[in-house]
């Protein structure tokens, strides 16, 4: 049974370090909402272990890290509210232990990973750090089956979509703050980019070229998740589909300053997070199709214009009413 004090001290830690998630929360019914701020919690706790500003040494690391894994499988008493939150719902949501698996070893792979060659070796880490989460938060939903099994690819796309966006929004935070280049490195040799002149900070055209390749990538990723909506709970939907608008805007202001997030991090401010929960909303109240809407929220967005012109389905193929 999970407390009103450690869902509200959940709920601190989400709006504290998660603002733009918390907006998107907040729209969830309290039955979802109140075990969401409790995973958040349990994977901020878990974050801050590797990528706090001062970081204890690598072995104390990775034994914090299979502490809070001991606790949140219920495997270990402990006296964190928040843990012992999250040991909670895991049980009673039926989150499967694999995930809380992947999640943790995501996590202790950051303590010595720094660089990752290819994008299958970044999607493998982020099969913890986000597709993970996207599965968790399926399961606290509890589908039926069928639901559920149609759901959970769509979660996992959807999960390392926002996950990558953070990555391309914070080029010049995880240089400066912890030496780290999430661009896979053949995307960067590919435009003539050297891993040094990231970590230099050295901003031009080839660089450009670079993150917009990415850029697309992830809004493919977009794409693949939005489609997934449908099949949550109808009270569910909007909330999901406003994290989607909400991260996937940050596209914008990427494309704004030109793709150059190396000598600058864009930030959505409080007033557009709160326009765009306003018109989503809005629009959400005549038409409940969440790709339409998602679409119809995410101007410039690439795939929105292929969406546009041929549909969801593919050239040739009309949109239903």
């Amino acid at each position: 049974m999970v407390e009103k004090t450690q869902v509200a001290r959940s709920k601190r830690i989400q709006r504290r370090t998660g603002k733009t998630f918390h907006v998107a929360t907040r729209l969830l019914p309290k039955r979802i909402r109140h075990p969401t701020y409790v995973l958040y919690g349990f994977f901020r706790i878990a974050d801050e272990v590797v990528d706090a500003e001062e970081t204890a040494p690598p072995d104390e690391q990775r034994a914090e890290l299979n502490r809070l894994r001991d606790a949140a499988l219920g495997e270990k008493p402990t006296d964190d509210p928040v843990l012992d939150a999250f040991a909670a719902v895991r049980e009673e949501h039926g989150i499967a232990d694999d995930d809380v698996h992947s999640f943790v070893d995501a996590m202790a792979s950051d303590i010595d990973t720094d660089r990752y060659e290819t994008y299958d070796q970044l999607e493998t880490y982020m099969d913890g750090s986000a597709a993970a989460v996207g599965r968790m938060m399926t399961a606290i939903m509890e589908l039926d089956e069928a639901a559920e099994a149609a759901a959970l690819p769509h979660a996992t796309r959807l999960g390392e979509a926002f996950q990558m966006t953070n990555f391309l929004r914070d080029v010049r935070e995880d240089v400066i703050e912890r030496d780290r280049v999430y661009l896979p490195l053949e995307t960067l040799r590919r435009h003539d980019v050297s891993e040094e002149q990231i970590l230099e900070l050295e901003f031009d055209a080839n660089v450009a070229a670079a993150i917009r390749e990415e850029l697309a990538r992830t809004e493919r990723l977009y794409e693949e998740g939005v489609a997934g909506i449908k099949y949550l709970p109808e009270d569910c939907q909007l909330a999901v589909l406003l994290a989607a608008v909400l991260y996937a805007d940050h596209h914008r202001l990427i494309r704004n300053l030109d793709y150059d997030t190396v000598s600058t991090t864009p930030e959505l401010s409080f007033t557009r997070k709160i326009s765009l929960l306003v018109r989503t909303r809005w629009k959400w109240q005549w038409n409940k199709d969440p790709e339409a809407v998602f679409y119809e929220m995410c101007h410039g967005f690439d795939g929105s214009r292929e969406h546009r012109e041929h549909g969801p389905h593919g050239p040739g193929v009309a949109q239903s009413d």
